[in-house]
């Protein structure tokens, strides 16, 4: 398959995509030839957005007659909890049964290369690469890149870019982009929340999706050693008032023993940095959770004060203004002390 881009392709620094850019995902899409083979990657550890862009934009990518379409990503293949009730589930492969040389590698969610994992080396041996993202922070990794830093969700981008498609977004696809929609958003309470996400919410629901079950199946559905877990690791959260310029630190960490001890999976920690940042005190909160010995996924948000994605961009990471993550290495405190560090460069205002 053959690039319709010499060099990548997106839109201006801080602006959502170019048409060009639009045009050229198009056009890399509909020059699939009928026996194209096409491989969908989200990130490591993947969230609601990730998988719910991804599956709901491989169901449109059958719709429009796609046969050969596989998902994935890095690590172990489990499919988070909340998000077994995705329709689209069947599309998904291991990573190590992933196709090695697809035509066309399509990354959503995924703010940088690393994001990708092991998945990464897809980038140079498919025929093009396709990028589906909102983070800021994105450089822009693939052969064109479709990166709206306004959108709420990466799910926005894919929406669009199915509609020029002329896919009609059915009620499989519909819960797939609902989901991620909404998980980005905080059920639609944080600040990218804007009319346009609504309209969108609106269309999706007119398909006759039922946002009462997602809402139960997504947000409010955890296993009894979840919540036990939660009420350890909170037990643990320390407040450091003075942090972050006085506008206040709150964090607190998870281990593998605590894991194991409430025999968990690692996705139900995704949830527990909203109990943390709820704390009135701190405008910064923060959740060090431990993947392997001596490294930990940090999770960030800010209330308005500071710019996490530059704290995250500083140490490896990336993300959003408000919302952003690294990969931390050494111990918990150690994690939080590089952190400490960059808070004050990274205050709004």
């Amino acid at each position: 398959m053959t690039s319709t881009a010499s060099a990548p392709l997106t839109g201006a620094s801080g602006l959502g995509p170019a048409e060009a850019a639009w045009a050229a995902a198009e056009a890399l899409v509909r020059a699939l030839p009928s026996t194209g083979r096409v491989l969908l990657i989200c990130h490591i550890n993947p969230d609601g957005d990730a998988l719910g862009s991804m599956l709901g934009f491989g169901l449109g990518l059958r719709q429009f007659g796609v046969r050969d379409v596989q998902a994935t990503f890095p690590g172990p293949p489990e499919v988070p909890e909340p998000f077994r009730g995705l329709p689209g589930l069947d599309l998904l492969v291991p990573a190590d049964a992933a196709d090695p040389a697809p035509d066309l590698v399509i990354c959503f969610d995924a703010a940088s290369e690393s994001r990708l994992g092991e998945l990464a080396g897809r980038l140079s041996s498919a025929g093009a690469a396709l990028v589906l993202d909102h983070h800021a922070s994105n450089p822009g990794f693939g052969t064109v890149n479709l990166v709206d830093p306004g959108a709420a969700a990466t799910s926005v981008v894919a929406e669009q870019l199915l509609a020029r498609l002329g896919v009609v977004v059915d009620p499989a696809i519909a819960e797939c982009l609902y989901v991620a929609l909404t998980t980005d958003t905080g059920s639609f309470r944080f600040e990218a929340t804007t009319p346009a996400v609504h309209q969108m919410a609106a269309r999706l629901l007119a398909t006759g999706i039922s946002p009462g079950d997602i809402s139960r199946r997504v947000f409010d559905t955890r296993p009894f050693g979840a919540v036990r877990l939660f009420g350890e690791v909170l037990g643990r959260a320390r407040l450091e008032p003075a942090a972050a310029g006085g506008r206040g630190l709150v964090w607190t960490f998870a281990t593998l023993d605590d894991l194991a001890r409430h025999d968990q999976r690692p996705y139900v920690l995704e949830a527990l940095i909203d109990s943390v940042r709820c704390t009135a005190e701190a405008d910064v909160a923060c959740v060090v959770k431990q993947t392997r010995p001596a490294e930990w996924a940090v999770s960030m948000r800010s209330k308005g004060a500071v710019d996490v994605s530059r704290v995250a961009v500083a140490l490896g990471g990336g993300g959003h203004t408000f919302a952003a993550g690294f990969t931390g290495r050494g111990t918990a405190e150690q994690v939080v002390e590089s952190i400490r560090g960059q808070l004050d460069a990274a205050l709004i205002g």
